[in-house]
């Protein structure tokens, strides 16, 4: 039996307790073996509660360690650069978390990096490995609702309720929720229609004048064989995720499909009519996340979210936040 891919994660925090624990425990073939997080001391914590062997004391060390295959990235967004490149600089593949970057120049160059290393690096765009857009991508495939037309992701939460207080500095976040869960749906529309976006135009608010990122925003995308696309977010709202996709015949609907914490009922209407239903559940996206990560690093099995292909949603980003900026339509690089 081949041995489990030892992952070390650099940035611990709330998102790997919540998610990423939970994932490693029920993984078959990974392993969670170290951790680094700048607050030593909730990291001897962290490994003692967990029960995680190496608990480094610096990126570097975790990054040189023999006894670490993969580093799995959750720090702060403007911090991932630094740390993939560190990574690779030892030898290790990567998996880093959404958004990969600031911006798309740093994109391109952590994906040339890693491709002149030939080291693996994937990106944590999870919910392509989430059952509900499994069945809206496949839906399309087989024209169950014709040519699509016009499509719409949304996902909006409670930030101001969440732990993590960086996400509202400039300085270490991509932007407020455009970056944070903006991409998500951004990618979420590339995967299940399988187009690329041309050009965005962004509306943004701020929660109030003073704060440097926003608080909520409708992004009108124009994709790829003239699919029409709207992605609207929120960091101040309940907690609430939405997929549509219409088409020359039918709808497909996915309330909460973007959710992982319940049930998702999966509707495909025509003319009014409910012809499907299907109802899955996302609990197991993340183990799926590190499994196939594992096979393609053991393997050479495709990954499902590369860091090349990354480089399309940091320049969705890019022109999204530079049409708020302008007031203009703006191309995607």
């Amino acid at each position: 039996m081949t041995s489990p891919v030892r992952f070390a994660i650099l940035g611990f925090g709330l998102h790997a307790v919540r998610r990423m624990l939970p994932a490693f425990a029920d993984s078959e073939k990974t392993q969670l073996v170290g951790l680094w997080r700048r607050d030593q001391d909730a990291a001897r914590k962290n490994c003692a509660e967990h029960n995680i062997a190496h608990c480094f004391a610096s990126p570097e060390e975790l990054c040189a360690s023999p006894e670490v295959d993969a580093v799995f990235i959750t720090s702060p967004d403007a911090m991932h650069r630094s740390d993939t490149l560190l990574a690779l600089r030892h030898g290790k593949a990567v998996l880093c978390e959404k958004p990969v970057a600031m911006n798309a120049a740093e994109a391109r160059e952590m994906a040339d990096v890693a491709k002149a290393a030939g080291l693996l690096y994937g990106v944590a765009q999870n919910f392509r490995y989430n059952h509900s857009l499994d069945w809206i991508r496949e839906c399309i495939q087989a024209g169950k609702i014709g040519q699509p037309q016009l499509a719409h992701a949304e996902f909006a939460y409670p930030a101001d309720r969440a732990p993590r207080k960086w996400i509202k500095d400039p300085s270490l976040a991509c932007g407020g929720p455009i970056g944070d869960v903006g991409v998500h749906c951004i990618d979420a529309l590339r995967y299940v229609l399988e187009q690329e976006i041309e050009s965005i135009s962004t509306l943004a608010n701020k929660s109030q004048p003073e704060d440097q990122v926003e608080a909520t925003a409708m992004l009108q995308m124009r994709m790829t064989d003239g699919v029409l696309a709207n992605v609207t977010v929120s960091a101040c709202t309940p907690y609430r995720t939405l997929i549509e996709i219409t088409g020359s015949d039918g709808v497909l609907i996915a309330e909460n499909g973007l959710t992982v914490d319940r049930p998702i009922d999966m509707v495909l209407r025509r003319g009014g009519d409910v012809v499907e239903t299907a109802t899955v559940n996302n609990a197991d996206g993340y183990i799926r996340m590190l499994d196939s990560f594992a096979d393609a690093l053991r393997n050479g099995t495709p990954f499902a979210a590369t860091g090349e292909d990354a480089i399309h949603n940091m320049a969705a980003l890019d022109a999204a936040f530079l049409s708020w900026k302008t007031g203009h339509r703006e191309a995607v690089a």
